[in-house]
């Protein structure tokens, strides 16, 4: 069942139309500062300012243009769907005649969209790692402790970073598909999980809600940045991953509850 979710998605136009945005979101920044001769301005994404002297950081500056919008967006539009797109286009109830349970189907849903949201981080991650390194090449990488460590040891670190990522996709992917129990309407479900998530980020950087903060799903989502340190610093990470943890069990166990008590007509 998971490998007909997959398969569904390759066949969809939409698939490779995402896959295209996503590498010219990647490749984008790296045009833009070899076009200016490596001058960044002093704004933009974190890591921007390193690219030019080492093509891997692209990689990082990739995810952090994604992480914002785009990977909420994608995480409501794949995760909202899950389910009621099923129910709304009434393919839902036959799903369930099939030896299927209800448990199963969330679970594999879940896992079909953490799949795609896992090759979406890495496609943008890979895109920009070749796009830096045919424009700026490859080297040692320096930290933001002012330390230098091996390009080997680096592209371990931008792999971890991109593991970060998708593990805090997983809690908000996780409400999408409870939201996506609660409707019909797939793009009723889309919309509450990606307002859902830039809501979480406004009130993260509002002071008067400071209280909330570490409780908050996306607080923790730009602590990959501590694994450019050295020594790593773990405390950060930890956190975000003990939070991810929380909201991706509460919301799946909300998910199955609600599903398998679910008067399904459609």
């Amino acid at each position: 069942m998971f490998l007909v979710e997959i398969l569904k998605s390759l066949h969809r136009l939409r698939t490779w139309l995402l896959a295209a945005a996503l590498a010219a979101v990647a490749i984008l920044p790296v045009v833009v500062l070899a076009a200016s001769g490596g001058d960044s301005g002093g704004g933009g994404p974190a890591f921007l300012d390193q690219v030019t002297s080492n093509g891997l950081f692209a990689a990082l500056v990739g995810v952090g243009l994604i992480q914002p919008f785009f990977l909420p967006l994608g995480t409501g539009l794949l995760a909202g769907e899950s389910i009621a797109t099923e129910a709304s286009g009434g393919t839902l109830r036959y799903l369930l005649v099939r030896p299927v349970g209800r448990t199963r189907l969330i679970l594999t849903k879940y896992g079909s969209v953490m799949f795609q949201l896992a090759c979406a981080v890495f496609w943008v991650m890979i895109v920009g790692l070749i796009a830096g390194g045919i424009a700026f090449g490859y080297g040692s990488l320096p930290t933001l402790s002012g330390q230098t460590i091996g390009a080997g040891a680096g592209v371990l670190r931008i792999v971890g970073a991109g593991l970060y990522v998708i593990a805090g996709a997983a809690g908000l992917a996780a409400i999408g598909v409870f939201i996506s129990t609660l409707t019909d309407s797939g793009p009723g479900a889309t919309v509450a999980t990606t307002i859902l998530a830039i809501g979480s980020q406004i009130v993260d950087n509002l002071s008067a809600t400071h209280a909330v903060h570490p409780f908050l799903l996306t607080h923790g989502w730009l602590a990959y940045a501590d694994l450019f340190r050295s020594p790593i610093e773990w405390s950060a990470i930890r956190q975000g991953l003990v939070i991810d943890a929380v909201y991706t069990a509460i919301f799946l166990a909300a998910a199955g509850w609600w599903f398998s008590r679910k008067d399904v007509t459609s």
